[in-house]
């Protein structure tokens, strides 16, 4: 049953829930409703892509990836969810890392398996929703809603990141790496913290206990191809060999024994 586009509930957060199997779907929404959200629901890829293309708007959107018509992934391409500020969670029965990593390079929020229970969906939705609310640390210069630090400019109302005035086009993941990168600029970032700013604390992904290294690799190595899609001599972002990643200020002098200096385009076109 698809839901009255009206609005009911002003006061409510609301969460646009796309997903095919009438009954999880509405066992799932119930627990929604019970948490006080408004639910807006849809069975089909393609009534949602039309309820957001008609102007629709949600505060959070959540997704099976295998949906009648258009699949999950395609319409979390199709419905603008980065340029409405709709943070999207995946919640699907494909567990697989690719699927996790392709959801999260497209610019996805979240993804969580459906066999996990809904205390952590109800989690996992509160620390999206406290993303989206995340303010400008005070030890940099902040203008208005934006972070300006040396070259790159962090702007926290719309999560878009500028290189020298020229915008880095990052999906909302990616963002939330650089800007934890950019405020805690020339510290060391570990591994975990970065992944825990994407998906939430303690959560568990990939291989083994630190799966999730793979991942926050994954990553880095897109926002750096980012970064030199407008500035091929990039490298602000440096590798501590089994610790995690830094934004220097200075790359000149930060050299140390232990950091990785990322290879330019032309040095990596010519190592092959």
């Amino acid at each position: 049953m698809i839901m009255d586009t009206q609005e009911t509930k002003s006061s409510a957060i609301r969460i646009v829930f796309v997903e095919d199997d009438l009954l999880f779907r509405d066992a799932l929404i119930r627990n929604l409703e019970d948490s006080g959200f408004e639910v807006l629901d849809f069975d089909e890829g393609e009534a949602a892509l039309d309820y957001f293309e008609g102007g629709g708007t949600a505060d959070v959107a959540i997704l099976d990836w295998k949906l009648p018509g258009i699949a999950g992934i395609d319409l979390l391409q199709k419905m603008g969810a980065k340029e409405k500020g709709i943070p999207v969670i995946f919640l699907t029965s494909l567990g697989d890392q690719v699927y996790e990593e392709t959801a999260l390079l497209n610019g996805a929020a979240d993804f969580i398996e459906k066999s996990r229970s809904y205390s952590i969906l109800l989690s996992r939705i509160t620390a999206v929703l406290n993303r989206k609310d995340d303010l400008a640390k005070p030890d940099l210069k902040s203008e208005g809603q934006k972070i300006v630090c040396g070259e790159l400019t962090l702007s926290t109302d719309s999560n878009r990141a500028f290189w020298r005035e020229t915008k880095i086009d990052l999906t909302l993941a990616e963002f939330k790496i650089v800007h934890l990168l950019a405020t805690n600029q020339n510290k060391d970032v570990p591994h975990r913290e970065i992944y825990d700013n994407v998906r939430g604390p303690g959560f568990v992904a990939g291989d083994g206990t630190e799966g999730y290294r793979a991942n926050v690799r994954t990553f880095i190595k897109r926002i750096r191809q980012r970064f030199r899609e407008v500035d091929e001599t990039f490298n602000r972002i440096q590798t501590y060999s089994g610790f995690g990643y830094r934004w220097v200020s200075d790359p000149e002098t930060s050299a140390n024994a232990l950091y990785l200096k990322p290879a330019s385009k032309s040095e990596s076109a010519t190592a092959k």
